[in-house]
């Protein structure tokens, strides 16, 4: 998934003509700690893009690697829509946050091509939130 997010990203800011900096927050979810190292490092070697300052992802942001069992990270789906619709949506609200990309992370699992041995691909969606 890192690699569909790092690609989204680029695309988004490369269409734009923005730059990282114009958001408060990067928020991707779910890579967790390996696939959000991952990115860093796709989009820094592919891009000369650095989005470490204002990245968080849900995974991270929703456990604790030190004191949970988590691996890497959690459930995609669950992390993003708990940690967007709860807490970024409230510092929203306050106006802690203006202007949040939202990039929604996921694998599109196929029982049938992992049988025969076909790698999963990762798939990413980027929102612009901006209040």
């Amino acid at each position: 998934m890192a690699p569909a997010a790092a690609r989204t990203i680029y695309d988004f800011f490369s269409d734009t003509g923005m730059k990282p900096q114009e958001f408060d927050m990067i928020l991707t979810g779910d890579l967790g700690f390996t696939g959000s190292n991952l990115l860093y490092e796709i989009l820094q070697k592919e891009h000369s893009m650095n989005i470490k300052a204002n990245h968080k992802d849900c995974g991270l942001m929703i456990f604790d690697l030190d004191e949970q069992d988590v691996n890497s990270g959690g459930s995609g789906c669950g992390c993003s829509g708990s940690v967007l619709c709860s807490h970024i949506m409230k510092r929203m609200e306050r106006g802690e946050l203006k202007r949040v990309l939202f990039i929604a992370t996921g694998a599109l699992m196929s029982p049938t091509s992992s049988k025969q041995g076909n790698p999963i691909p990762g798939i990413a969606h980027a929102v612009w939130l901006e209040v």
